[in-house]
């Protein structure tokens, strides 16, 4: 009966808590494809460098580390927990990001200030997300919106787990689990992050409101493919040109295997230790164009 994530938890969710819903015959799982429980347009916004150890990764200080970093994904680049990842032929640095998404279920008016209290009257649920990024375009280019937003470079599902208010307490007890053909690479829980959610969601009402369906991604933990240089040779590269300064910087990249290839399997997975709280798992192929 509602056409969007937000329809649905506006409307279809109160009515399903008071048991005045009717859902029908439930569906085999097999018979049925898993699309995004995310739908689009909404509004897709991610936190920045927000896990200790991916500052410490790329070469930062976790303690300086003060202002929370966001941008905004086109919500044309969402798709299916089950999606193929299909990278764009000009793109050469492909790289993965597991992230806690947050799915806005209540208004967020400009200037609304939200406590960890208070957190679960404005966020429904939680969901897995990839912010998949083509490195090359974000660094060369100094922005994250298109080297973010093509197709298939948000990945959400497989689904959304609605929240009791006692439920929140168990965020930081999240694992953020990733792996490529079946060797993890990011592995850490949600005590990790530095900028959290209720504080986040504050800064951001700053100046964007927030309805609901909108999604908030909240950064990744550390193990991405991406390298900060060392400290050497990043004191010689400032002796060269801007231009020749990422070439060579590039060149160094795509010498890293971490980076995905194609053909490549990604499993993304984020559930409490015990069980209690499974936001369910994804996998997706990567294909090149």
């Amino acid at each position: 009966a509602f056409e969007t994530t937000g329809a649905l938890l506006e409307h279809g969710i109160p009515a399903l808590r008071a048991h005045s819903l009717a859902l029908g015959e439930p569906l085999p799982l097999t018979e049925l494809e898993i699309l995004s429980p995310v739908t689009h347009p909404c509004r897709v916004i991610a936190q920045a460098t927000n896990y200790g150890a991916h500052v410490r990764e790329v070469g930062l200080d976790p303690a300086a580390r003060t202002s929370n970093v966001l941008f905004r994904k086109s919500s044309a680049s969402i798709s299916g927990p089950h999606d193929a990842i299909v990278r764009p032929a000009h793109v050469r640095l492909l790289d993965y990001e597991i992230e806690l998404g947050l799915v806005i279920g209540k208004h967020i008016p400009l200037g609304t200030a939200i406590g960890d209290s208070d957190l679960n009257r404005y966020v429904a649920g939680l969901v897995v997300t990839n912010d998949v990024s083509a490195r090359d375009v974000q660094l060369r280019q100094g922005q994250f919106y298109e080297s973010k937003s093509y197709p298939t470079f948000t990945p959400i599902g497989p689904r959304l787990v609605l929240l009791e208010p006692s439920e929140f307490t168990q965020l930081d007890r999240l694992r953020l689990t990733l792996s490529v053909n079946h060797v993890i690479r990011q592995d850490r829980t949600v005590s990790d992050m530095i900028v959290r959610p209720s504080r986040a969601l504050t800064l951001l009402a700053r100046f964007q409101e927030l309805d609901p369906g909108d999604i908030l991604l909240t950064g990744t933990p550390g193990g991405t493919a991406l390298e900060a240089p060392a400290k050497a040779v990043e004191i010689l590269g400032g002796f060269l040109p801007t231009e020749k300064k990422w070439d060579v910087f590039f060149r160094r990249q795509a010498k890293n295997p971490r980076y995905l290839q194609n053909g490549d399997v990604i499993t993304a997975r984020i559930a409490t230790d015990d069980g209690a709280v499974d936001l369910g798992e994804q996998r997706n192929r990567v294909e090149f164009k």
